[in-house]
């Protein structure tokens, strides 16, 4: 039986079901025979909208948060990862906004106990390295794989964790060999999860699902990032209007121990930042 007659005798049987049963038991099993992913919390990296945080950081985050977002990962810049605030006055903040700071990108190699120590003391999940760009040698990426135990360490001791993010130059080869790949291979399961950035995984040639499902439960947080449909090269666009299969990915990446959807988004067209992280948002809420 080819899989169209498969479908066909499975959507009839299932509309004559729906007839002899309540909507919400039917709307149930819609779900899980069609595999609707239902995203409850998303949050945003405040890399979107730097330039409005930058200028008026509360105002920012009020915003935001009427868009609908329920998380926030920050990102250290001039005014660290707390814009201006101490730890605690930005987790009072978040909490009049019924937000969370889950997680922060920062300079690892920089005061790593302080601000693993200020993490944890506020709540956060994760801190997060998220660079070190294309090297040389894979060597390279061996040792960084050392530093993110390490790194590791730390945060365990302070009962937070750590991650690594993605960008396309960890999945090209290098000396035979594909870094993201080495980094994984070669780092503690107890102490590193990663960060998928989907967008700079498809930008470089590769499939997400292929990674969630060689590597269950050690991608724990992703970035829900669209390409462009027409670039040449990277383009970053709104949600739903580029090439990727984010119900596909997304689904699989679930079912494999991610938690964390945070929007991001780095180009704009014809919209501002905080317009476009609306329509990210709007977009997510209707998943």
């Amino acid at each position: 039986m080819n899989n169209d007659r498969r479908n066909f005798i499975k959507l009839g049987s299932l509309s004559a079901l729906g007839l002899a049963m309540p909507v919400k038991k039917f709307s149930f099993l819609n779900d899980e025979i069609f595999g609707s992913l239902k995203i409850k919390q998303f949050g945003i990296q405040l890399w979107t909208v730097k330039e409005d945080m930058a200028k008026d950081a509360k105002d920012t985050l009020k915003k935001i948060a009427g868009d609908g977002y329920k998380q926030i990962e920050s990102f250290e810049g001039k005014q660290g990862m707390f814009w201006g605030m101490t730890n605690k006055e930005f987790k009072k903040y978040m909490d009049e906004l019924g937000m969370k700071i889950i997680s922060s990108h920062c300079d690892t190699t920089k005061d790593f106990e302080r601000k693993a120590a200020e993490a944890a003391e506020i709540g956060m999940k994760y801190l997060i390295c998220p660079w070190k760009g294309p090297q040389k040698s894979i060597d390279d990426f061996k040792r960084f794989a050392d530093e993110f135990n390490k790194n590791g360490e730390v945060c365990k001791k302070n009962g937070i964790r750590f991650a690594y993010h993605n960008h396309d130059y960890s999945w090209k080869p290098v000396d035979g060999q594909i870094p993201q790949e080495v980094m994984m291979d070669n780092t503690d399961k107890n102490l590193v999860d990663f960060e998928m950035d989907i967008y700079w995984v498809v930008a470089a040639g590769v499939d997400p699902q292929v990674y969630f499902k060689k590597y269950p439960n050690r991608f724990r947080l992703c970035h829900v990032k669209d390409l462009g449909k027409t670039a040449t090269g990277h383009e970053s666009v709104h949600l739903g209007t580029g090439t990727i299969d984010f119900h596909s990915i997304l689904k699989t990446g679930k079912e494999n121990g991610l938690e964390y959807f945070i929007v991001e988004q780095e180009a704009f067209t014809n919209t501002n930042p905080l317009e476009s992280a609306k329509i990210d948002a709007d977009y997510l809420k209707a998943f």
